[in-house]
């Protein structure tokens, strides 16, 4: 979608917003798979009720991007624009035991951050793309962890009702790879309580999940993660395997020849090979294993 209506394109500078013109969703998510669209880069966040209600009284539907790491987005021209949150210069503040740490935040820096200060209890995370915003929305985890196990507050921007909430941890439903955040909820910044532990031991768990990374997953090509959660007590990935599925393509798109629960993007894929391997695996697990595979990579195809 492209944004035409003057009286929009004149409005957004005052509201803090930067206008990027037909953004190439390749560009944009680690896939590298997406059409095209307007990108509104928000710079002012208290604003965001009034560009919301901008869009909502021209007829311009939106998405909210954060990192793009997590996500299968439709090719061709895309029926919305995006709201994606700059980054602030100083997106992170330790006080204590507890991060406030904005939403567009980098992960693994702010694991980082948070390790050279002491405070432990997210290594696993280190190895993890994309946003802090991202990772609340998903309750990103790998190595027995997950970050809603640190959640104390998170500042939101409820669309739905068109404010800015403050939501304490207790309020928030954590499952795995579940949140119980509405679709069109923005993160602004969250609070995290981590356990204190010396520097030295936090840098030796990361160093433990990085040899375990590089070991087993595709890590210098395409990709957007686990593209299924696991079931219960059991593994997609080797489910798949089981079936001899790496390096099974339809297209660009592959199944990683490392990781069968990584699906890559070879060569130059387009969302509708990624989509129809994405199918063909489910279906080749239920035929053969009875389990019906759910989708952890967020699917925006409309």
């Amino acid at each position: 979608m492209r944004i035409h209506e003057p009286k929009v394109v004149a409005a957004l500078p005052e509201l803090g917003v930067e206008l990027h013109s037909g953004s190439p969703l390749t560009e944009l998510t680690s896939l590298g798979i997406g059409g095209t669209t307007d990108l509104l880069v928000i710079r002012q966040r208290q604003h965001l009720p009034q560009i919301v209600t901008l869009l909502g009284e021209n007829g311009i539907a939106f998405r909210f991007l954060g990192g793009g790491t997590n996500l299968l987005v439709a090719d061709g021209e895309l029926p919305w624009v995006l709201l994606q949150l700059a980054r602030p210069d100083h997106d992170l503040v330790i006080d204590g035991n507890c991060a406030q740490v904005d939403a567009a935040a980098d992960l693994g820096r702010t694991v980082t951050y948070c390790a050279k200060n002491n405070l432990g209890g997210m290594e696993g995370l280190i190895g993890v793309p994309g946003t802090i915003g991202g990772a609340l929305r998903m309750n990103a985890g790998a190595y027995g962890m997950q970050i809603g196990s640190y959640v104390r507050e998170v500042e939101l921007y409820r669309a739905s009702a068109r404010q800015l909430e403050i939501l304490r941890g207790n309020q928030i439903s954590f499952e795995y790879r579940h949140t119980s955040f509405a679709p069109d909820d923005i993160m602004l910044a969250v609070k995290l309580e981590l356990p204190s532990k010396p520097f030295r031991e936090i840098l030796e768990g990361i160093r433990v999940c990085n040899n375990k990374r590089r070991s087993s997953q595709p890590l210098n090509q395409k990709s957007a993660g686990c593209i299924f959660k696991n079931p219960p007590g059991a593994s997609a990935g080797r489910m798949i395997d089981a079936l001899g599925l790496k390096g099974h393509r339809v297209g660009g798109a592959a199944v990683s020849d490392r990781h069968a629960n990584f699906f890559v993007n070879l060569d130059q894929a387009t969302a509708a090979d990624m989509l129809a391997l994405i199918a063909d695996v489910h279906e080749r697990v239920r035929m053969t294993h009875g389990v019906e595979l759910e989708n952890e990579v967020i699917l925006w195809k409309d």
